[in-house]
């Protein structure tokens, strides 16, 4: 018996992950909004029994064994927290959270409740390129066998269209809020480099860039976007001290257009490198006799998904990896014949809090980078902030979420200008 599952959101990501959920068997019983009128709305379109939009309503349901939370992001550890403690297993939408503080309390439930599932969909994780990436690593395919460690670059690059939705203006609009390049795609390439490599960031270097600063929106007219569209950043891996740590090179562009998706990951090493372009992945290996480089074909996505994606924007190997992801929580609970038992294997390879809480402390310091133009330490928080502080990164988020708030609910406002 699959648990039955509980959705927190009805953006886009919510609308795709639906039919996949119930293509691996789950059903979704009930459904959260921001809003009644978004919650009922959604609960039509996905053929959803129950909708509301009051967080209790869905967590307190008998029915409801398992909780996906893809709403803004200042909301995720509110829930994240109420739903282990009363025994729900959690699946949490990227970014994590907006705080540090708040990805503490994230990890330090999860840590309290361990027998309940609580992971961080980062779906690349699961995209079989990138498994099979990290098997030729192990294997010693680019250099020794094992972890890729040290003496090697990496080099990520990605190019994307728009990443929020010009009919309308949300928290995709506003990195304060969890939108941009750096939060949405970053914090899967952060969280991918330290699943292949086994190492993380010691100290970061970014760029954080908007460029599209304003947009025309349905029913708001020209709105002012502090989502950055374009973002650059290198990252220094730990090191065991012998030789030269591993330097990680990324760069991502949203000015595609046509929503074209072109992202490419290459691992350099001294024996070769790999490369997973889309869903596939190349391997170049050095001959040492002959100094020769052989190409090969080390992994051909041909698989294609069983339903339509024409409608979304979101890219085709992160839906994929979202699959696969979905295929470990069904297996995870296959096996046993009650709601509330699993085995953690088919899910090992997901991304858990601890995992969130450290890209989220890669992310602050990416961002303090670049507003201070120097190399930055990644600092991991092991302690909750001062209330001064929490005061201070509250209000400010408080404040930007009540103007789009007042933006939706008061028509008589004058659109014309700039936000």
């Amino acid at each position: 018996m699959l648990p039955g599952i509980g959705m927190f959101g009805t953006g886009e990501v919510t609308h795709v992950l639906v039919p996949i959920l119930r293509d691996k068997g789950f059903n979704i019983v009930a459904i959260w909004g921001r809003t009644g009128k978004e919650a009922e709305q959604a609960a039509l379109e996905l053929q959803i029994p129950f909708h509301t939009a009051k967080i209790d309503d869905v967590l307190l349901r008998k029915d409801v064994d398992l909780v996906f939370i893809t709403c803004p992001p200042f909301l995720h550890s509110q829930i994240s927290v109420k739903a282990l403690g009363i025994g729900k297993h959690v699946v949490c939408d990227k970014p994590m959270t907006l705080m540090q503080s708040d990805a503490l309390k994230m990890v330090r439930a999860s840590q309290y409740y361990p027998t309940l599932i609580s992971i961080v969909n980062h779906s690349l994780r699961f995209l079989p390129a990138v498994a099979h990436m990290k098997r030729a690593i192990q294997e010693g395919y680019i250099g020794p066998p094992g972890p890729c460690l040290d003496q090697t670059l990496i080099d990520v690059k990605v190019r994307m269209g728009p990443l929020f939705n010009r009919k309308r203006y949300d928290w995709l609009c506003d990195e304060s809020m969890g939108g941009g390049a750096l939060n949405l795609v970053g914090s899967h390439v952060i969280d991918l480099v330290k699943f292949l490599t086994e190492r993380k960031a010691i100290r970061v270097h970014g760029t954080v860039r908007t460029y599209a600063m304003y947009a025309s929106h349905s029913h708001t007219g020209i709105r002012r976007v502090a989502a950055p569209d374009v973002c650059a950043f290198q990252m220094e891996l730990e090191s065991d001290g012998s030789t030269s740590s591993a330097l990680v090179t990324v760069n991502i562009n949203c000015h595609e257009s046509n929503n074209a998706f072109q992202q490419e990951v290459v691992i350099y090493g001294p024996a070769g490198h790999l490369t997973v372009r889309g869903g596939d992945l190349v391997g170049h290996r050095l001959n040492a006799e002959t100094g020769a480089i052989k190409e090969e074909m080390l992994y051909v996505d041909v698989q294609d998904l069983q339903f339509s994606t024409s409608d979304t924007t979101l890219p085709r190997p992160y839906v994929k990896g979202l699959c696969k992801l979905v295929g470990a929580l069904r297996d995870a609970f296959h096996p046993n014949k009650e709601s509330a038992g699993w085995i953690k294997e088919p899910v090992q390879a997901a991304a858990t809090f601890e995992d969130g809480l450290y890209v989220q402390a890669v992310l602050d310091a990416i961002r303090k980078s670049s507003n201070e133009r120097c190399w930055t330490k990644v600092n991991v928080s092991t302690e909750s902030p001062t209330n001064q502080q929490k005061q201070n990164v509250l209000a400010n988020a408080a404040a930007r979420i009540a103007s789009v708030s007042a933006i939706r609910a008061d028509p008589s406002i004058n659109h014309t200008g700039y936000f």
